[in-house]
């Protein structure tokens, strides 16, 4: 009778399209067979072979690489995309901030004074320019 492995975490498994291979390291290598092959074929005009060989190697590798490499379930450029984040746009040093709940309340309790002294100074002005505003017909309108 027939054995069959069956793994435990069933999302390590991959639909395989063709030859055993993934639809991404089809897509991947066949770009490098695009890049690689061309390549190599133009500099064995120029160069002796064995370079043009590790030309192709060295241009091809990425692509490979991008195929194959996956750690904890993700794939190389995601991983690259978290080293680059860590090392180089992320602050070296992360200082240690909570959100105090009492100095929000505290924060909230000073922007409600300041619009309320706000609100005050605009009634004030409010009340005293037209308290104290007289038109202009009512001084004309006893001088004849």
């Amino acid at each position: 009778m027939a054995y069959v492995t069956i793994p435990k975490d069933l999302t390590k498994v991959k639909s395989k399209v063709l030859f055993g291979l993934t639809r991404r390291q089809l897509i991947c290598f066949g770009a490098a067979a695009l890049i690689g092959v061309p390549l190599f074929f133009l500099l064995r005009k120029t160069v002796n072979s064995s370079t043009a060989a590790v030309c192709m190697i060295v241009v091809m590798l990425p692509l490979f690489l991008l195929a194959m490499y996956e750690r904890n379930g993700q794939p190389l450029e995601v991983i690259t995309g978290q080293i680059i984040q860590t090392v180089f746009i992320r602050p070296k040093e992360r200082p240690y901030q909570t959100n105090n709940f009492y100095a929000a309340l505290e924060r909230q309790a000073q922007a409600e004074k300041e619009v309320k002294a706000i609100v005050q100074k605009a009634k004030a002005r409010a009340a005293g320019t037209a308290g104290g505003k007289t038109h202009g017909k009512a001084d004309h309108c006893g001088k004849a």
